[in-house]
């Protein structure tokens, strides 16, 4: 079996007012081109479909036209999708009944029995190979929340036990399907969620690890997987000699992401799990660049490196490069703005944002303190804030795990 495996689509993403539109149109016309060449049998999307939890039409247009050509393109072609952390879990999975017609399978929730047990027979999607025999059972898991979990009372960490716990019970459910019905099939795991060791770029991935309290090993998920297939970091990063796979997104969502290779994985599958893997690089359509080159500089000095700069030979505006300037803090200037824009006038390119950086720091002197330098609220871990000002008035006390416990599901709800 060959199967395609993409993640964190965030489409509708609005980057410094800007729309991602175009990019993701023109991603979403290559996965279709791909699709129809290499012919795979699934396609695997492990979450963040959409970038907020009430994306804009347009977005939505491009997801279920997609699903429609695809669907079109390559009839025996079956979809997996799964809710991240960024889509609304419900919305997504509402028109699951109608998407099966075309064979896309949407898990977004998790289901309960009649006596409030979790349903593991909800995200388990048969996979049939081309001679029409399952050749995979997917296990479709989506971002999951505390609450989702299976109890853990006792255990130092319920989370990564509540996790660990959900996985192999689930696993269970599928061994017994396999050997019941599907003999010979391969298991693959999904998954939204982070892993300890993983890069994450934090501009623009919502956190879900709180101080690093809810991060996962690769061992969690059961050896009985062949594969797995992650989203939520957006950097394509391997695991466990690539069983554990993170595919990234197919375009860069931030500017710290601007030297990612951003790619799908193509994987081979046989009898005996997987036999190969392929990674199929995105081709770029708009770059994002960040002036000056190296250190900050002066405003004189920035507006001449503004004014000499390349900035490609795109003729279409939602095809110019998005632009990120740095320079010098020299103190308060109503004109720096202006100034800028001045030097930019006329050139194709987007301006989106703009950083200062202190001198001292520039210079290699003190490290810049809190709200200086080039970083943004978005990047800051909001329980470390909370274990600082504990420890500054409790004399390096730490804080109970009850309050850790509150903080995070105030987390959770905040960011929902």
């Amino acid at each position: 079996m060959r199967v395609f495996h993409t993640a964190d689509w965030h489409l509708g993403q609005t980057f410094h007012e800007y729309d991602r539109d175009h990019e993701h149109a023109c991603f979403l016309d290559w996965l279709l081109q791909n699709i129809a060449t290499r012919k795979p049998h699934a396609l695997l999307v492990s979450g963040d479909v959409f970038d907020s939890v009430n994306p804009p039409a347009s977005a939505q247009r491009l997801y279920y036209e997609f699903l429609q050509k695809a669907a079109d393109l390559h009839p025996g072609l079956q979809m997996v999708v799964t809710a991240g952390n960024h889509d609304a879990a419900a919305r997504l999975e509402a028109p699951a009944p109608l998407l099966k017609r075309i064979h896309v399978h949407v898990v977004g929730t998790v289901g309960r029995t009649e006596d409030a047990e979790i349903d593991y027979s909800k995200f388990l999607v048969p996979l049939p190979n081309a001679a029409g025999e399952v050749g995979a059972i997917v296990l479709a898991v989506p971002f999951l929340r505390p609450a989702d979990l299976p109890p853990m009372p006792g255990a130092a960490d319920v989370y990564n036990a509540g996790m660990a716990a959900f996985y192999a019970r689930l696993t269970e459910h599928a061994c017994a399907l396999r050997d019941g019905q599907h003999p010979g099939a391969v298991l693959i795991g999904m998954g939204h969620c982070h892993l300890t060791e993983g890069a994450e770029s934090r501009d623009s991935e919502r956190r879900l690890v709180v101080g690093g309290l809810e991060s996962l090993s690769a061992e969690t998920f059961p050896r009985a997987l062949c594969y797995v297939a992650l989203g939520h970091l957006h950097k394509p990063q391997s695991f466990d000699d690539g069983r554990v796979q993170y595919s990234g997104s197919p375009i860069p969502l931030s500017f710290t992401e601007r030297t990612y290779h951003h790619r799908i994985w193509e994987l081979e599958f046989g009898p005996a799990g997987l036999l190969e893997r392929r990674s199929l690089e995105i081709p770029r359509v708009v770059p994002l660049l960040s002036l000056p080159e190296g250190r900050a500089v002066s405003m004189d000095a920035l507006e001449e490196v503004l004014r000499n700069a390349h900035y490609g030979s795109g003729t279409r505006p939602e095809e110019y490069p998005f632009l990120e300037v740095r320079y010098l803090d020299d103190g308060p200037e109503p004109g720096r703005r202006y100034r800028i824009e001045q030097a930019l006038a006329g050139k194709p390119v987007r301006l989106a944002t703009t950083k200062f950086e202190p001198r001292e720091q520039a210079a290699g002197g003190q490290e810049a303190g809190p709200g200086e330098g080039l970083g943004d609220l978005r990047s800051v871990d909001p329980l470390e804030v909370l274990l600082a000002a504990y420890r500054e008035r409790h004399e390096g006390g730490e804080p109970e795990a009850a309050l850790l416990s509150a903080f995070r599901e105030i987390l959770t709800e905040v960011n929902e």
